[in-house]
């Protein structure tokens, strides 16, 4: 049976011309810095969005936590929404690595805006800890693939600056972003401190992520990466896969857009689903009517050759990628509505 991989986008396998790419790749020793291939793509991703350097990685998750740390001081706090990436999936690292808090904010779909942050910084007490960085997470995937407008980054740029706090983008999905508000790398670049740009979700890159900021912030961050055992050798082979995912893999993202569009609009018409996200992206969250239930519902959904993933009590999430195409869709569409005629009645 074929599989429907709705479960994530991360699971991508590398296409023919990636790994054409990936084998012909020239490598050598990274932790020297005498890899070619890693040099070239650390290049490219610091000219995309208008850096001065940039740093390799194996994960987002290590280039998240490597720019809080360099970024801030025991003692200090990192102010983010809840849905934040940095407080919902790395293990608490900001406290782990770093010796920091963290400020939550609450918003609806992890979107912040400048007057939430404003609010958020601290007052300089003796017994506070000290606002230092803000974290911003574009896209949003606890928000369902939610996206941040230029302006938006510009006026809580605007706050960091007057405050003296330093502003960090995850940019997981950054590209699925763009491709949306049409904004430029470069102008997303100009406006934050450093970047942690994703390989291997949209991209369709098997491995990594990669940290761009100043000459001096990456300096740091390459010490950084090598005591959080980061430190590659001959990682041309998967940089490779990241340089070939930058030039050929960005427009497409459009496409899974449209499925994820699709995916939504067909759930609106099924009365055992509620409050679906808006969905400006690649991800589709949504909610089960009792008496569905996640395990009922996933376990269905497996039987039929489509996975996918639970997010919350009573929440599915669906993430569209290159792996998923419009005859698969239609499928999963189909296998949806039957859900409606056949296996929800089967619940207990």
């Amino acid at each position: 049976m074929q599989i429907i991989n709705l479960l994530s986008d991360t699971g991508t396998k590398p296409t023919p011309g990636m790994l054409q790419a990936m084998m012909a790749a020239e490598v050598g020793d990274d932790v020297f810095r005498e890899d070619p291939t890693v040099n070239a793509l650390e290049e490219k991703c610091a000219a995309l969005v208008g850096h001065e350097a940039a740093l390799f990685c194996p994960s987002g998750t290590m280039t998240n936590q490597i720019a809080l740390k360099v970024h801030t001081r025991p003692l200090d706090e990192v102010i983010c929404d809840e849905m934040s990436h940095i407080y919902q999936y790395e293990v608490g690292g900001y406290a782990f690595n770093s010796g920091i808090g963290i400020n939550l904010i609450r918003t609806d779909y992890g979107i912040l805006n400048a007057d939430q942050v404003l609010a958020a910084i601290k007052p300089r007490f003796d017994w506070l800890p000290k606002s230092s960085l803000v974290v911003i997470e574009n896209t949003c995937n606890k928000g369902g693939g939610s996206t941040y407008t230029l302006d938006a980054i510009k006026n809580i740029r605007l706050v960091c600056k007057n405050q003296g706090l330093a502003l960090h983008l995850d940019g997981a999905r950054l590209f699925n972003a763009l491709v949306e508000t049409g904004d430029t790398p470069a102008a997303i670049g100009a406006e934050v401190d450093s970047i942690s740009i994703c390989l291997s979700k949209g991209l369709g890159a098997p491995v990594g992520s990669v940290l761009t900021g100043s000459r001096d912030f990456i300096a740091e961050a390459r010490r950084v990466r090598k005591v959080m055992g980061g430190g590659m050798r001959q990682a041309g082979y998967l940089a490779g896969a990241g340089i070939y995912a930058l030039d050929h893999h960005i427009e497409r993202l459009q496409e899974d857009h449209v499925h994820a569009r699709q995916l939504a609009t067909a759930l609106k018409q099924l009365a055992y689903t509620a409050n679906i996200r808006p969905v400006q992206t690649n991800i589709v969250i949504f909610d089960l009517e009792k008496p569905a239930t996640p395990p009922h519902f996933l376990e269905y959904l497996k039987k039929n050759g489509v996975s996918a993933s639970a997010f919350g009590p009573q929440t599915i999430r669906f993430v569209t990628h290159l792996d998923v195409d419009s005859r698969m869709i239609a499928q999963a569409i189909e296998i949806l509505q039957a859900y409606s005629a056949t296996g929800n009645k089967s619940q207990p």
